[in-house]
C-alpha cells in the first residue's frame, strides 16, 4: 500500500488529504475525529480524478470537520507520577511530586509541584484536578467577560455572562437550547486565544444553534481568525499526548 499527502484548493483555504492506493473497486473519503482526511482509492486511479472527487465532496468534508472541531483527541491514561507533562495556558509543565505535611499545588519555573500528604496516584489526581478546576474558573471568568463584550459589539446577542464547568470527554464547550454555556475545565491547558475561540463559538450558538452556513457567517463576523485559533487549539492539545 502506498501513502501520499496531497491537497485541493477550496475557497480561501485548502483541503489536505492522505491518499492510500488499495486493491479495491471504489474510492472512499474518510474524515476522522482529529479532522484529518483520508482517501482510499483503487490502484492506478489518476491523481487528477482523485482530486476532482475530493473537490466535489469538499462541502461535505468541511461539514464533517466542523462537527469534530471541538472534539479533543484521545489522551493516554495519566498515571500522575513525577515526570508527566501537563499544559497550562499553552505552556508545558513537568509534574514533580513531593511528600509533605500539607497538600498544595504550585507552578514554578516549568514545573508543576504537587506537595502531598499521600503520594499515591488517586490523591495526587484529586489535588491536580482541583487546582486545574480553580484556575480554569478564574481564567474563564475573565475571558468570558471580555469575549462577551467583544462579541456583543459585533453581533446581536444577549447573555447574562454566567457559564458552567463540566469535564467532557468529547467537547471543549457546549451551548444548550436554553442558552446555558458549559466549558470543559481541561481547556485551561490551551492558550488564551484558543480559549477565546471556544467561548466565542458558544456565544454564536446563542443566535444560531446548529452548525449551519448562517452560524459560520456569524462566527466569521465575530472572530475573523477563528480557523487559525481552532487549528492552534487542535495542534497544541494533540501534543499533550506525547
Amino acid at each position: 500500500m502506498e501513502t501520499n499527502l496531497h491537497s485541493v484548493e477550496y475557497g480561501r483555504s485548502e483541503i489536505i488529504f492522505h491518499l492510500n492506493f488499495k486493491d479495491r473497486k471504489t474510492l472512499a473519503i474518510h474524515v476522522h475525529p482529529n479532522c484529518s482526511v483520508v482517501v482510499d482509492a483503487p490502484d492506478n486511479t489518476s491523481l487528477d480524478k482523485i482530486k476532482n472527487r475530493v473537490f466535489k465532496r469538499a462541502k461535505w468534508i468541511r461539514k464533517q470537520q466542523r462537527y469534530f472541531e471541538r472534539y479533543p483527541p484521545a489522551l493516554p491514561a495519566r498515571k500522575y507520577i513525577s515526570g508527566e507533562a501537563f499544559r497550562y495556558l499553552g505552556r508545558q509543565y513537568t509534574l514533580k511530586i513531593e511528600r509533605s505535611i500539607i497538600d498544595e499545588v504550585k507552578m514554578l519555573r516549568g514545573q508543576l509541584y504537587v506537595y502531598a500528604t499521600y503520594t499515591n496516584s488517586k490523591h495526587v489526581k484529586e489535588l491536580v484536578d482541583t487546582w486545574y478546576r480553580n484556575k480554569a474558573n478564574n481564567v474563564f471568568e475573565e475571558r468570558f467577560s471580555e469575549c462577551l463584550k467583544h462579541v456583543s459589539r459585533k453581533i446581536d446577542i444577549e447573555h447574562d455572562g454566567n457559564f458552567y464547568l463540566r469535564a467532557m470527554k468529547m467537547r471543549w464547550g457546549s451551548c444548550s437550547k436554553r442558552h446555558l454555556i458549559t466549558l470543559n475545565p481541561e481547556l485551561i491547558g490551551a492558550p488564551k486565544e484558543c480559549i477565546d475561540y471556544v467561548i466565542v463559538h458558544e456565544l454564536c450558538h446563542l443566535s444560531e444553534h446548529n452548525h449551519s452556513k448562517a452560524f459560520y457567517k456569524l462566527l466569521e463576523k465575530a472572530m475573523p481568525d477563528w480557523e487559525k485559533r481552532k487549528d492552534r487549539l487542535e495542534t497544541l492539545m494533540e501534543h499533550r499526548a506525547v
